[in-house]
């Protein structure tokens, strides 16, 4: 017996709202609310449910019967296939709106946390190729579109260099031109596509777990320098050295070509040896006269110009007068630790990442920053009582944690040794008002300020002042 189609249609809704994960939302005549993946608020549609939950549904728009003025032409050809810049058909000013209020909406409403006078989002002055890091994947069997599965034609051209359709791990979308990065970043990608084909150099397929080409990264400076890293799957010396001499010499602007021979089950890299074929294993990210080094394994924030909007923001929300010690929690490459450092006594900076940590004392070193030490390890494990002993208990905190937010632990011990002021830099305030709940007792929230990094996108980074209640 077939199984009943639970999944529902309605018609003419009016879409009302945007949500978290960049969904918009509609109301069904039951009153459950609608997820919708497709529409912005103000449109009127017609809605196929995917999915029912006991208070909500998941949708698709089918038909759209009203436009919202909120609507703009999106510049990709891929929008909508990619899932990358799921926002790129809301105006910008809009996109700002709803990112605030989900902030404002996650502190207030899950967080419980009582706001002072919440200051205006701050928006990107460039809102397309803002990304300084980009990676794309080869794959010899690409995702096809609609038309080219209706049309009924063998399609023999399936070699793509591009981006992983959401949530399947082994289609990859061609991509022609993306809006995200910086020149030459397109004619990189489309120039190295077009050179593998032409010299049969195999794309990689992941199913089979053969071929050779697997992932392109990019990655460009506002010092105007350029890594590109190939990772290639088998290694074939000849076709290997023939096709990284065509990108050096095709594009001489290339600072940095290097490589890595994976033949793992994953492509990450960071277990794997980088080599670098020409020029410097390095490129360098400037800040205030900071020089960052960044290779091929280093995190560094993909908006360089917000990063440094973010920083400052995160330093001014600090206070710091010259006589206080600075713990900098999930310090990463130390980037916040040594932008904070000349104001501070000393910067205590912390972070899970060997890696990051070596490049944190590297860069420091070449800065001629002497008063920030860095320790290596799992946050809660590393920041005890003990910790705090020998290092000086802290007149400021900043913390700067993954999306998950902080571990209980970390914010119990935050609690047991209660600095005067917490800085707290969050990518999910979601999670951040979880944090803020927990150090509400103690802690009142003084500024808050809504930084967006990723334009076109639905995720917003947040910064939170908190002082000591007395």
């Amino acid at each position: 017996m077939a199984r009943k189609n639970k999944n529902k249609e309605f018609k003419n809704l009016e879409v009302i709202d945007a949500g978290a994960k960049g969904k918009s939302i509609a109301k069904a005549p039951d009153g459950k609310v609608i997820f919708i993946g497709n529409a912005v608020p103000g449109d009127v549609v017609d809605v196929q449910t995917t999915k029912k939950k006991r208070a909500f549904y998941e949708g698709t728009a089918t038909k759209i019967h009203e436009f919202s003025d909120k609507r703009v032409e999106p510049p990709c050809i891929h929008f909508s296939v990619c899932g990358g810049c799921k926002w790129q058909f809301m105006g910008y000013e809009h996109q700002l709106f709803y990112k605030q209020k989900e902030v404002t909406n996650n502190l207030t409403r899950l967080g419980k946390i009582e706001l002072p006078e919440v200051t205006p989002i701050l928006g990107s002055k460039e809102i397309y190729f803002y990304r300084n890091k980009m990676e794309f994947s080869f794959s010899d069997s690409r995702w096809l579109t609609q038309e080219e599965i209706q049309s009924g034609k063998d399609i023999q051209d399936r070699n793509a260099l591009g981006f992983h359709i959401p949530g399947m791990w082994d289609k990859i979308l061609d991509i022609k031109e993306c809006h995200l990065q910086q020149a030459p970043s397109n004619g990189i990608r489309n120039g190295i596509k077009q050179f593998a084909i032409k010299n049969n150099i195999p794309f990689f397929n992941t199913r089979d777990q053969k071929g050779m080409l697997r992932t392109l990264m990019i990655r460009t400076s506002s010092t105007g320098e350029i890594m590109v890293l190939l990772q290639f799957f088998e290694d074939n010396k000849a076709q290997r050295e023939l096709l990284l001499n065509f990108v050096a010499e095709e594009f001489p602007e290339i600072t940095s070509l290097q490589y890595v021979i994976n033949s793992k089950g994953n492509d990450t890299i960071y277990d794997q040896e980088v080599i670098c074929y020409k020029g410097q294993d390095h490129i360098f990210e400037e800040m205030e006269g900071l020089k960052f080094k960044i290779n091929a394994k280093s995190f560094y924030q993909t908006n360089s110009a917000q990063a440094y909007e973010l920083y400052k923001i995160t330093r001014d929300f600090a206070g710091l007068t010259g006589d206080e010690v600075v713990y900098d929690l999930y310090t990463g490459t130390g980037t916040i630790a040594q932008f904070v450092a000349a104001k501070a006594k000393k910067v205590i900076g912390v972070e899970a990442v060997p890696e990051a940590i070596e490049d944190a004392k590297q860069n420091a070193r070449n800065n001629n920053i002497t008063n920030t030490e860095f320790y290596v390890g799992d946050m809660k494990k590393v920041f005890t009582s003990e910790f705090v002993k020998i290092h000086g208990e802290p007149d400021v905190l900043i913390t700067d944690p993954p999306r998950d937010g902080m571990h209980k632990d970390v914010v119990a011990q935050i609690i047991g040794i209660l600095p005067q002021r917490i800085v707290y830099v969050s990518c999910n305030s979601a999670t951040q008002a979880r944090d803020l709940a927990l150090l509400d007792e103690h802690y009142k929230v003084t500024r808050t300020q809504a930084v967006d990094m990723f334009p076109q996108t639905f995720h917003v980074e947040n910064v939170v002042c908190l002082e000591r209640r007395q």
